[in-house]
């Protein structure tokens, strides 16, 4: 069996709880010269895109509601309809930009299946390459993201604005 550890996520998990608001709702209600100070790289009509600001690996974004609901099954038709689309959106902007050789998508739903973040749900798209998990965290209890995220932001968003625009 392998184990995927995540050490430098810790910084999260541990102030999550201590956070006031909901740092989602907070990102997507800034005024437009102040989304990508917050990494939100596309609002929609009901859902947007965001990047994680603790990534498991480079390019990896959150899809979520604009209104803050943490159970699934609240999640209307067309909400959950424009979440998908703009996944679809954003796997096809990544591997333009970033060629990822693959990805995990999911949900983390409640706190024992790992949502850091309860009550406001959303979906992470985690590009992934062959050979990117490494010595590095489990010896140096370090990860390495190669990139930094206000770049990436930068070459991501006109390829996403793209794909988004298109569908």
């Amino acid at each position: 069996m392998k184990i995927l550890w995540a050490p430098w996520r810790s910084t999260y998990v541990e102030k999550v709880d201590q956070q006031e608001g909901c740092f989602l709702c907070g990102a997507v209600q800034q005024p437009e010269d102040k989304l990508r100070e917050h990494l939100v790289l596309h609002i929609g009509r009901k859902a947007f895109v965001i990047f994680n600001k603790y990534p498991y690996n480079a390019g990896h974004l959150m899809v979520a509601p604009k209104e803050h609901i943490g159970d699934f099954d609240l999640l209307d038709e067309e909400t959950t309809l424009e979440i998908h689309r703009l996944t679809k959106a954003c796997l096809k902007a990544l591997k333009e930009v970033i060629k990822p050789h693959g990805f995990n998508l999911g949900y983390n739903l409640g706190r024992p299946a790992g949502a850091g973040l309860e009550s406001h749900l959303h979906l992470h798209v985690v590009p992934r390459w062959n050979g990117d998990t490494n010595f590095m965290p489990t010896i140096g209890n370090t990860k390495v993201i190669s990139q930094d995220l206000f770049e990436l932001y930068d070459r991501l968003k006109p390829v996403l604005d793209r794909f988004v625009n298109a569908s």
